[in-house]
């Protein structure tokens, strides 16, 4: 993610020999049946304290299958989310994160399950007990006006009505608006969606796309995103919008740009350049790592940042004010395609490894582009750096701080000069190749960088990341 103007603005009780007993027990606990001995409930929080009470234990997500249909007119939207999942423990009950929307019926392995809100969690008791290692499957229904998540340090995001359409987005709060979902990065899973609009309307979201149909006045479009995805990283956009179809490197591309705005300015000329750009990044930090390209700009104003949502990322308009092109902006977001989407945070603390990657990627794009050098971009954010704000750990009120992005950035680059570009080059290569598709912190990647280039690194890394001076210039 990158604001406007750059500044970086997831116990039961044992069912009684009678039936009544259980019931009693099933409304007090989740008790899920005779034969259910030591399940227990899933943790109703990923013990992330960046995000407290988003994610949910006891169970991992492989697919999300959503078929969702809005109405702009009345602003609502009806779903089906079908959810795969794998029991991590002998599972009694469990929780999906969903904020609003009301849920009109819940089925596990095809068996109508017991179901309840309790704020922004949907907590759901199965039939039976799920055994640890069983595959199964949750299907909700569910309807109602979605909303945005409002948060008074991070900011808001999520499903917001537009005045032709919807976007749904955000960081870290946007999947539950609209859908279902254990609302955590270190839970990644596949996604089947098809969005049904009105005809006229444009849907968009992550992956491949997919056959569209019409009847009866509307359309469903459909995507198909196979590599695992954060669920922060989904995206809808619904409304007018001028989209380009392609392929690019054998794969689809698809960019769209926001009717409203020019049809050769700044915003469409940027996004314009995402192959050429991709190209670029794949030379430094490995092969593009999904089956399409793409990126989506949107009109509305209070969206002031965009994010790298996962394969098409998604440019807030106030990037190409003036109708001035940006693609330092494109750049960011395309090199989080390797750093933070591909390769994950397990915790929020850890973001400067999606941020200070993807903002020396711009350093690297300006270069290329025949702008100032990396270099030089070094010493200027060295200069002006408060070295007493840590890039690991910075405090959920500066998730989004300038030393996430810019000492996250001073750091890799130090890293750089440091090992020689070969070395350098090689780790983050590594890295991506490595770590794609999973999860991983700041201490796997100091132990990475030590392995590949022989070094000890973790007093130099320590140094740029978190300590409370400024540290010598390798």
């Amino acid at each position: 993610m990158v604001r406007t103007g750059r500044t970086p603005t997831g116990s039961h009780l044992v069912a009684s020999v009678t039936a009544l007993t259980c019931v009693v027990a099933l409304v007090a606990s989740g008790c899920t049946g005779a034969g259910t001995d030591g399940f227990r409930p899933g943790a109703a929080d990923a013990g992330d304290p960046y995000v407290p009470g988003r994610g949910n234990g006891g169970y991992d997500v492989t697919h999300y299958g959503l078929d969702v249909r809005y109405d702009p007119a009345s602003d609502r939207l009806t779903g089906r989310a079908v959810i795969t999942a794998t029991a991590t423990q002998d599972l009694s009950r469990f929780n999906l994160d969903l904020h609003g929307l009301t849920v009109d019926a819940v089925t596990v392995a095809d068996a109508r399950a017991d179901h309840r809100r309790r704020d922004d969690e949907l907590v759901v008791t199965p039939r039976d007990g799920l055994p640890r290692g069983r595959q199964f499957t949750v299907t909700v229904d569910y309807a109602g006006v979605p909303d945005a998540v409002t948060d008074g340090e991070l900011g808001s995001g999520g499903f917001l009505h537009t005045a032709d359409g919807a976007v749904a987005l955000g960081q870290p709060d946007s999947a539950a608006t609209w859908f279902p979902v254990n609302d955590h990065p270190s839970d990644k899973a596949s996604y089947d969606i098809a969005v049904t609009v009105p005809d006229g309307l444009s849907a968009l979201s992550n992956g491949v796309p997919g056959p569209t149909n019409s009847a009866d006045g509307w359309t469903t479009w459909r995507w198909a995103e196979r590599a695992p995805m954060a669920s922060y990283l989904s995206t809808l956009v619904i409304g007018n919008y001028r989209v380009t179809t392609g392929t690019h490197a054998g794969r689809p591309m698809v960019t769209a740009v926001a009717a409203s705005l020019p049809a050769t300015g700044g915003a469409a000329s940027s996004v314009a350049r995402t192959g050429e750009i991709v190209d670029f990044l794949a030379s430094r930090f490995g092969p593009y790592p999904f089956d399409s390209y793409g990126g989506i700009v949107v009109a509305d104003d209070r969206i002031g940042y965009a994010l790298e949502t996962q394969s098409r990322p998604v440019y807030g308009p106030a990037f190409f004010s003036d109708d001035r092109p940006d693609p330092g902006v494109v750049a960011h977001e395309l090199a989080h395609q390797w750093f933070g989407d591909s390769v994950s945070l397990t915790r929020w603390g850890d973001i400067w490894l999606n941020e200070g990657f993807a903002s020396y990627a711009e350093w690297l794009w300006e270069e290329h582009d025949g702008g100032r050098t990396a270099q030089r971009n070094f010493e200027i954010q060295y200069a002006a750096t408060d070295w007493t704000q840590p890039s690991v750990e910075p405090g959920r009120e500066r998730m989004f701080g300038t030393a996430v992005y810019k000492r996250g950035a001073l750091t890799v680059h130090a890293l750089r000069r440091t090992v020689g570009d070969d070395v350098f080059f090689r780790i983050l290569r590594t890295w991506t190749a490595e770590r794609a598709g999973g999860n991983a912190t700041t201490s796997d990647f100091v132990a990475l960088a030590e392995r590949v280039s022989g070094r000890q690194l973790r007093p130099l890394l320590d140094a740029w990341l978190v300590g409370g001076s400024a540290p010598t210039l390798p």
